[in-house]
């Protein structure tokens, strides 16, 4: 970028903030909190686009900007940059920054460029699907935080490390933010998000909620939204597009390699135990509360600080080399997608959004599906998942309730948008970005996936809740 473009760049993104916050309607954004965050989030997005700071940098801005005009209270804006996520994350860099001390990255992408193949097709298809099956009994976060390094060592072991420059990389990584993202919707498992909805249902109907129930009847959206990511995915890879070198090949690396030295199978087994313990936090909760997924990955990272080499007795991994191998830009820009989304709601922004959809005068049918749908999906690219839900449903309950109308249906439909979002780097998306994605390629491949789920989702939508007497039940 030249100097005279980075200047121009750096002044727009604040001069949209200005003027947003002068020139939005105070009659839908009431107060000058409220504008002024909708303001800081077209400002973030600018600079996280055009790139004239870092990333990192731009995630700041919430801090900064809630200093100065005192937004919402500071302390929940900052507590986003020490969140249990934020923690998963740390947790999670410096397990795999103990791989490449030891060598297992290599051995594990050997492994699974001999197991699938270097198809790149093939390659797209496996991680996306895995993201997306973990995803339906697993906190997004956690699948995104585990599966991406993976899949990394698996791309620096052919070269396509550098996501900035890999459009191989960029793909394959973004679509296992996305796969993390649309595998939320399948169960009410997926996520918080989706507990909240559930927590609405029951108060609605006065009784419990199946989650089988949930998995029936978003199974049919589920298919349609699974083609539809598959087929963006796809477009333009070719069949012959390979990773590298033929699967035989990568099968005999693999054999090459010497057997396991004692500290590989150390990492690796902290790695899988933090793994299998994330996964199955419902069977010891009762009895350790407070050892949740991201503080699982904490001490693992802790206990690969203790492992020493075997041929010389010598510390795998000390702290100051450590340091400079974590991704800490990944860290600050999920913090930095939180924080914003923590003024949109504490700002009364997201209210705002709300009433003004409640006095639209909506009367059901198809263009209230269509809007439902529409403002969950936004707002959810803007703020948390689980932010989302806690406003976004009880407003649809309300709108609907208004028009005399069943409201079940209609939660379901909120629950579509309420879990998916494709263009900026927060939630899970930030995962990717902070792993080299440019935030442009996520936003130009964003916003065409977006208008097409919008569409299929409000025909499909509505179709189950025309003919489908079970989508109006629970």
């Amino acid at each position: 970028m030249g100097a005279r473009t980075r200047l121009i760049n750096l002044a727009v993104g604040p001069a949209l903030m200005v003027l947003l916050t002068l020139l939005l309607p105070e009659s839908v954004f009431t107060t000058f909190q409220s504008r002024a965050a909708i303001g800081t989030v077209a400002w973030m997005a600018y600079w996280w686009v055009t790139g004239p700071v870092d990333y990192a940098v731009t995630a700041l801005l919430p801090i900064a900007v809630n200093a100065v005009l005192q937004i919402t209270d500071m302390s929940t804006v900052v507590a986003n940059y020490s969140s249990e996520t934020i923690m998963l994350l740390l947790g999670a860099s410096i397990v795999t920054v103990s791989w490449e001390e030891t060598g297992l990255d290599r051995r594990i992408a050997a492994k699974l460029l001999g197991l699938i193949g270097s198809g790149f097709r093939s390659q797209l298809v496996f991680w996306l699907l895995l993201s997306v099956v973990l995803s339906s009994v697993l906190p997004n976060a956690v699948v995104c935080a585990t599966v991406t390094p993976i899949a990394l060592s698996m791309l620096k072991f052919v070269g396509e490390g550098n996501i900035a420059e890999s459009r191989m990389g960029s793909r394959l990584l973004m679509y296992i933010a996305y796969g993390a993202g649309l595998g939320g919707l399948a169960t009410p498992l997926g996520g918080a998000m989706n507990l909240v909805t559930v927590d609405y249902l029951q108060q609605l109907t006065g009784q419990e909620f199946m989650y089988v129930d949930w998995a029936i009847r978003f199974a049919p959206i589920m298919v349609v939204l699974l083609a539809i990511t598959m087929a963006f995915m796809l477009r333009g890879v070719k069949k012959e597009e390979t990773l590298g070198a033929s699967k035989e090949f990568f099968q005999a690396e693999y054999a090459k390699m010497p057997p396991m030295a004692r500290e590989e199978v150390v990492v690796l087994g902290l790695f899988v135990l933090a793994t299998i313990l994330a996964f199955t936090r419902q069977f010891y909760a009762g009895v350790l509360p407070g050892l949740k997924p991201a503080y699982v990955f904490i001490i693992a990272g802790i206990l690969t600080f203790l492992v020493t080499r075997k041929q010389d007795g010598t510390r795998l991994m000390v702290w100051k080399s450590v340091q400079g191998k974590i991704i800490w830009e990944l860290i600050f820009i999920f913090a930095g997608g939180l924080a914003v989304g923590t003024l949109i709601s504490g700002s009364g922004a997201a209210a705002n959004i709300g009433e003004a959809v409640s006095a639209a005068g909506l009367t059901g049918g198809f263009v209230t599906v269509l809007v439902i749908i529409t403002l969950t999906l936004l707002l959810s690219d803007v703020t948390s998942n689980t932010a989302t839900a806690a406003v976004a449903i009880p407003i649809v309950i309300s709108i609907v309730q208004g028009f005399g109308e069943n409201p079940i249906p209609y939660v379901y439909i909120a629950s579509i948008g309420v879990n998916l979002s494709f263009m900026l780097p927060t939630s899970v998306r930030a995962i990717p970005v902070g792993h080299g994605l440019p935030p442009k390629i996520m936003l130009k491949e964003g916003w065409k996936i977006t208008l097409v789920v919008i569409a299929c989702c409000t025909v499909l939508s509505y179709v189950l809740m025309t003919w489908w007497p079970a989508f109006s039940t629970v």
